[in-house]
C-alpha cells in the first residue's frame, strides 16, 4: 500500500481524526474490485488516510463500453470526475450532455441521476468521492428520457 505519516493537528482540524500523508504510485497502489467489468480501479490511499471521508480512485479501461451503464445514482455527497486520457460520454437528468476529454472534469452531486453513454478504449479517469463510501444504485430514467 501506498506511504502515510500522520500530518499534524491544525486548527481547522481539532476535534476530527487526523489525515495521513499518503504519497501514491504505480507501484505501491493496488487494483481492487470496482463497479463496471469494462474498468479496472487503482485505490490511490485516500479512503484509507482518511479513515473515509474521502476516496480517490483511477479508472482505466479494459475495453471500451460496448453498451450503456444504464441510468443510476450515487449515494454519496459527491463524486468528481476528471479525464486523463480518451473520452467519456454522460447524460444527466436535468438534460446535459457531456462528452469530456483529458482535462475537463464534472462535479456530480450525490443521488443526481445520470447515464454513462460511451467511452473510449483508451479512457482513464480520476474519481474522487466525498464520503469515501460511495454506493451505486440503479433508478429509473428521468421524465421524458430513454434508459
Amino acid at each position: 500500500m501506498s506511504q502515510a505519516a500522520t500530518a499534524p493537528a491544525n486548527d481547522a482540524g481539532e476535534g476530527r481524526a487526523p489525515v495521513k500523508l499518503v504519497v501514491a504510485n504505480k507501484e505501491n497502489t493496488p487494483f481492487v474490485p470496482g463497479r463496471r467489468v469494462f474498468f479496472k480501479y487503482r485505490d490511490l490511499g485516500v479512503a484509507d488516510a482518511t479513515q473515509g471521508r474521502m476516496r480517490a480512485q483511477v479508472m482505466s479501461a479494459i475495453s471500451g463500453m460496448t453498451e450503456p451503464t444504464g441510468w443510476h445514482i450515487h449515494e454519496c455527497e459527491a463524486q468528481f470526475v476528471y479525464v486523463l486520457r480518451g473520452w467519456v460520454e454522460l447524460e444527466f437528468e436535468d438534460g446535459t450532455r457531456t462528452r469530456s476529454g483529458p482535462g475537463d472534469a464534472i462535479l456530480i452531486p450525490g443521488g443526481m441521476k445520470h447515464n454513462e453513454i460511451a467511452t473510449s478504449d483508451d479512457v482513464e479517469i480520476l474519481e474522487v468521492s466525498v464520503p469515501g463510501p460511495m454506493a451505486t444504485k440503479p433508478c429509473d430514467p428521468p421524465a421524458g428520457m430513454r434508459g
